[in-house]
């Protein structure tokens, strides 16, 4: 008996099994993809720019507190400050509570956010200090955005930030 239909079970079939064509519009191999990682945003600081970048790029506004994994909270911390003195110093303290392992169990430092304090360039002296930082950790830059300062949160995320809504939109990747 000849037959144009497919034989066998139908897990082992691909296509429709009434020999019709598929359509156009399905995607005979849909693509099936991770759920982005949920990242937090923390602030070594208060004033750091938590709440902007979680509006602006998304994730969650962790505030100054450390996320809980453990208790369903993202596992994945993006620490946030500014680029002058006090904050560059925060952002060291917070790097060192990785160091020593005293963050909670879990817990991993993705990157470190430099958020610019003011439009232009920086002192050399400031310039070193997140050189320093960047050679413990990953660092994404943030330039001055004029338009969040006035608290317009809809205008486009400076070109700059692309990497950074990228890693926020990348799908977790886990070690073995």
């Amino acid at each position: 008996m000849t037959s144009n239909a497919p034989m066998g079970p139908e897990i082992w079939t691909r296509g429709p099994l009434d020999g019709s064509t598929p359509s156009q519009d399905v995607d005979p191999h849909p693509h099936v993809t991770a759920p982005a990682r949920q990242l937090a945003w923390v602030g070594a600081h208060g004033g750091a720019g938590t709440s902007t970048l979680a509006t602006v790029l998304g994730g969650l506004d962790g505030g100054r507190a450390w996320p809980r994994p453990d208790q369903g909270e993202p596992d994945g911390v993006l620490l946030v400050g500014r680029t002058h003195a006090a904050g560059l110093q925060a952002v060291s303290r917070a790097l060192d509570v990785f160091r020593r392992g005293e963050q909670p169990p879990g817990l991993e430092l993705v990157a470190v956010v430099l958020v610019a304090d003011a439009p232009g360039r920086l002192p050399r002296a400031l310039q070193q200090r997140i050189k320093v930082i960047g050679s413990a950790a990953d660092l994404y830059r943030v330039p001055w955005t004029p338009a969040w300062r006035t608290g317009d949160l809809d205008a486009p995320a400076p070109k700059e930030t692309a990497a950074l809504a990228a890693l926020l939109a990348a799908p977790p990747v886990r070690m073995s």
